[in-house]
């Protein structure tokens, strides 16, 4: 029983359902209160352990059926004809009848029994990537016995009689049904232990992967790789931000502040530090070469909303806009759309950019204020109006300059990425969405 459990919360861990060890030993102790026979009761007990949101809950029940659905590992009937040390003890003749007497009609029972057998000896539960079906497919067959099934079937083979044919092709009939059987409960394994896996590995391979080399058919998973970022950071910096808030315990002043009752602490003193409230500004160069980066930067930005209400967005090719009202009343692909189409055509020049700042909207920067530049910062060998760049960089609490080319080509060109520089607090390459993560990680940090 606490074997079935904890391969099930597996299961649930690997779809990214939360389960500590307390709601673990509490699921335990809820099916050994309520036992397997009512299988409902049992879906709606455990869901009131493990799963704490609607999203969790709708994975619970999906992996139950799935898990579920299979005989329990208890059910009692003779192992395939193998000792411990995996050697085989059974006659070929012998195997091929009990194998074919498992899949005769009316004995679904006795071989969903023996095949959750064999899973177990086949280490099933260790599924990871749907190639790996096949492999565990046959390992389970060969655990029923399937060793020895092959053997009777190439005896019967060369036998060269109507019988012996007879008997083949009854063979080969039980062994295509006993892999037909074995396939598809590796591929019930591994939708309930790999599925979830698979997702995080491609997951990883995604956000590791050149933005500029990301596909059309990747976007998707892209904005759901995307969502899942913003909503960490999210998380994580709101945590940090409370426990900021309240401060670290001063122990010199409370213990004086509770000198009266003995020192027991009834008065808890706090040391706060006053943190300013993040406050960004990014400047976004649309221009072909970098409309990509812009793109998931703005995504994520933007996606982050509610832990970062004081965020204005401007792009430009050759004049500067502000987009913060298309990004805010669009649909987020149309916006984007509408902002390349509308800004990003022009010649690129990050002077005249930082002059239309300056002439509009440099009232936005204060103290607060994080600037984050994407861009490349080549401009076409116009005037880059350094002047401009540090007064905005002087009057910010830091400029951030984010960069999708290589190192090895800054300066080159038309690139004054080194003049800039000197006015940054940090310059960094991003190629990736882990970059932008990291990027946008340590501008919220620093507010913390």
């Amino acid at each position: 029983m606490e074997k079935q459990i904890s391969n099930f919360i597996r299961a649930l861990r690997s779809a990214d359902v939360r389960v500590s060890t307390g709601e673990a030993l509490d699921a335990a102790r809820t099916v050994a209160m309520i036992g397997y026979d009512d299988r409902a009761l049992m879906k709606d007990s455990l869901a009131c352990v493990l799963a704490k949101s609607e999203s969790e809950k709708q994975i619970h029940d999906r992996l139950f059926e799935l898990y579920f659905s299979s005989a329990p590992a208890g059910s009692a009937v003779q192992s395939a004809g193998t000792e411990n040390d995996g050697e085989p003890t059974e006659d070929p003749k012998d195997a091929a009848e009990r194998l074919s007497q498992l899949t005769q009609q009316g004995n679904e029972q006795a071989l969903a029994t023996a095949i959750e057998r064999a899973a177990e000896q086949a280490g099933l539960n260790d599924i990871r990537f749907s190639t790996q079906v096949a492999y565990f497919a046959q390992s389970m067959v060969r655990a029923m016995g399937g060793e020895q099934l092959q053997a009777r079937l190439l005896e019967a083979l060369q036998g060269r009689t109507p019988d012996a044919d007879a008997e083949a092709q009854r063979l080969i009939d039980v062994r295509r049904t006993l892999t037909m059987t074995a396939r598809e409960r590796a591929e019930r394994a591994f939708q309930i232990f790999g599925a979830a896996e698979t997702e995080k590995f491609r997951d990883e391979v995604a956000a590791t992967k050149r933005l500029s080399a990301i596909e059309a058919n990747d976007m998707a998973r892209m904005k759901q790789l995307v969502a899942k970022v913003a909503k960490r950071l999210a998380v994580k910096h709101s945590r940090r931000r409370k426990r900021t808030q309240r401060g670290l315990l001063d122990v010199r002043r409370t213990m004086r502040a509770n000198a009266g009752v003995d020192g027991i602490p009834f008065n808890v003193i706090w040391r706060q530090k006053k943190k300013d409230r993040p406050k960004i500004i990014v400047i976004c160069d649309v221009s072909g070469s970098v409309a990509l980066y812009v793109r998931f930067l703005l995504l994520l930005l933007f996606s982050m909303k509610e832990a970062i209400p004081d965020l204005h967005a401007f792009a430009f090719s050759y004049r500067l806009k502000s987009v913060d009202d298309i990004l805010e009343t669009m649909e987020f692909d149309a916006a984007i759309k509408k902002i390349l189409r509308e800004i990003g055509l022009g010649s690129t020049s990050y002077g005249q950019a930082f002059s239309d700042f300056k002439m509009e909207h440099e009232n936005k920067i204060d103290r607060r204020t994080t600037i984050i530049i994407l861009g490349d910062g080549r401009s076409n060998y116009g005037d880059p109006r350094l002047d401009l760049f540090r007064d905005f960089a002087g009057r910010a609490k830091r400029v951030i300059w984010l960069n999708p080319e290589g190192r090895a080509l800054w300066g080159t060109g038309d690139s004054v990425i080194p003049r800039y520089e000197p006015f940054c607090a940090q310059m960094s390459h991003v190629a990736t969405l882990k970059d932008l993560e990291k990027a946008i990680d340590e501008v919220l940090t620093a507010y913390s």
